[in-house]
């Protein structure tokens, strides 16, 4: 079972010697974290972070993206949650166990409200 969460990132990288210059010094990339089991701490990242599948407060998603990476990081965009099958039908699952969490209806409903159509399910 296997998760990511995939967010464009905008990165600038300032040399710590004054003697050491980068052209270009900003750059764009692809950063995956890895999605937390259902369940398990942290598996509500989703939830906490994104909105209608867009990340809901930037600052806070571009302090955790710089504490990841050690760079200034100017910008972040969710892309999607890339995940297999059995990982999308356990988060289904948890989510469904745990509506009042979501205030949904139903774990299709909360999905949607917080990622919007950016789930991809990986075959094999």
């Amino acid at each position: 079972m296997r998760g990511n969460y995939v967010f464009r990132v905008r990165l600038c990288v300032e040399p710590s010697d004054p003697d050491v210059s980068l052209s270009p010094d900003r750059f764009e990339t692809t950063l995956r974290r890895r999605a937390a089991p259902p369940g398990e701490e942290g598996w509500r990242f989703f939830r906490d972070n994104c909105w209608r599948g867009e990340v809901a407060d930037e600052a806070h998603l571009r302090d955790l993206a710089e504490d990841a990476l050690g760079v200034t990081v100017e910008a972040v965009e969710f892309r999607e949650l890339a995940c297999d099958r059995e990982y999308y039908d356990a988060l289904r699952e948890a989510v469904a166990a745990d509506l009042d969490a979501f205030r949904a209806d139903d774990a299709v409903e909360a999905l949607k409200k917080y990622l919007g159509s950016s789930i991809r399910v990986e075959s094999a």
